[in-house]
């Protein structure tokens, strides 16, 4: 399939046609703008990816390009499951959030890309006029198999990823459903981990907004400052931070948050009782002592309270019963 665009496009072969149930304006049925000798509609490119075919497309993308690429999403009746997708080929520029929440397929790029990227990292390419951008997530969970990987590092026996690139990215291994370990030297955007069921990430600097969202397992670790709704829909695993912006555990529904600091939660959770074991877990991966690591403040949902009777005795309770 080939696309010409006069102009630059956002959500171009974008899997959530831009969260359309959050009433934005794009629609899968939707023409596309500004192409020259054709009528295509977004879905039109996202079918041809799902189909393992791929998209090529001669002009500039704009923001959001192949955001949930690779993704069977439950709201347009899917599994929610990972699938395999196609490839993408850009002859021109790209504009920022490139490959957020991308869990398959190929993105190449002929021109400029924008920061922050999305869920993505790039290899060596065998295209000698494109550069070439696979998914961290499939690389975490399928390994690197013939490519190599640029100004990054990883670690195939261990299944563990360094990024020091510096690069700005967001949603850093997003749905990861295997034993894995993303290492971020510096700062990371929007969402990382969104979605994760297992596998741990370390970021030594600051995460933005929706850190840890409908996180289903695994561990994430920020040393520096988190941003707003961290923890939001949350429904398994576990958050170690040093600090964090607005209010963390949006209607969370499983898991804990551990922090050095108190942060704002929702009305929903509370603060809880440290225990050993949460202590053990902060000594062994921040590598602080006993003392430090039992100060720290640990946040979760009450699922059971003590209540006591009209006769004096005491029993637990289901909240909610």
């Amino acid at each position: 399939m080939l696309l010409t665009l006069k102009d630059s496009i956002d959500n171009l072969c974008d899997y959530t046609y831009n969260f359309t149930w959050q009433n934005n304006k794009i629609r899968p049925g939707t023409i596309i703008p500004s192409q020259a000798g054709t009528s295509y509609t977004f879905s039109d490119l996202v079918n041809e990816l799902r189909k393992g075919k791929d998209v090529h497309i001669s002009g500039n993308a704009g923001k959001g390009l192949g955001y949930g690429m690779g993704v069977n999403l439950k709201h347009f009746g899917g599994t929610g499951a990972v699938e395999n997708a196609g490839k993408i080929y850009i002859d021109g520029d790209v504009s920022s959030e490139m490959g957020m929440g991308m869990v398959s397929g190929i993105i190449y790029v002929k021109g400029n890309i924008k920061q922050p990227l999305g869920n993505i990292i790039e290899v060596v390419s065998d295209d000698a006029v494109f550069r070439k951008f696979r998914s961290i997530t499939d690389i975490l969970c399928k390994g690197t198999g013939k490519d190599v990987l640029i100004n990054n590092k990883y670690d195939e026996r261990k299944k563990h990823l360094l990024l020091d690139d510096g690069i700005l990215r967001g949603t850093i291994a997003a749905r990861c459903n295997c034993e894995a370990v993303v290492t971020i030297e510096g700062d990371v955007y929007n969402g990382t981990g969104l979605l994760m069921q297992k596998g741990n990430i370390q970021v030594t600097g600051d995460a933005g907004m929706n850190t840890g969202a409908h996180l289903d397992g695994g561990l994430i670790i920020v040393e520096g400052t988190t941003g707003e709704f961290a923890g939001a829909y949350m429904k398994k695993g576990t958050l170690i931070l040093n600090d964090a912006k607005g209010y963390a555990g949006a209607n969370m529904k499983d898991g804990v948050v551990l922090s050095k600091k108190k942060v704002n939660v929702s009305s929903s959770i509370e603060e809880l009782d440290m225990a050993q074991e949460d202590a053990n877990l902060i000594m062994k991966k921040l590598g602080i002592g006993h003392v430090e690591a039992m100060s720290y403040h640990k946040y979760g949902v009450v699922k059971e309270r003590l209540v006591r009777m009209r006769d004096g005795s005491v029993v637990v309770r289901k909240v909610g019963e």
